[in-house]
């Protein structure tokens, strides 16, 4: 069983920054891809980063010079440092982490309970 946990969302005034972190723990072999992604009422899940196991990073465009994204694989942790937030930041964030189990199983994406994260004043 993998588990992954998330913390750190919450309510911020626009231009503020809030940090969210997630930690996986479980029977893990490897870690692959992690990421978050968010979701606002009515809309589909959407990429907001990712980061892979050699520090690439990928970034919505509507979060770029915004957000960074950051990953401790000693902890299986990765951290979205979140600033000049927006009232359309607003949304569920999740935690995604691929990973696998056993040194010859298939790579399986994990998701987070989802953090709420509210811009407002």
């Amino acid at each position: 069983q993998v588990q992954l946990v998330e913390s750190g969302g919450g309510l911020v005034q626009p231009g503020g920054s809030l940090r969210l972190s997630c930690a996986a723990s479980g029977s893990i072999v490897s870690i692959n891809v992690m990421g978050w992604y968010r979701q606002a009422p009515g809309k589909q899940r959407e990429l907001v980063a990712t980061i892979t196991t050699g520090g690439a990073t990928n970034f919505a465009d509507s979060v770029k010079d915004r957000f960074t994204i950051s990953r401790d694989n000693a902890k299986k942790m990765v951290t979205l440092q979140m600033n000049s937030l927006k009232p359309e930041d607003t949304a569920v964030y999740y935690c995604k982490q691929v990973v696998r189990t056993t040194s010859w199983g298939a790579w399986r994406d994990y998701w987070g309970q989802g953090t709420q994260v509210t811009v407002s004043s």
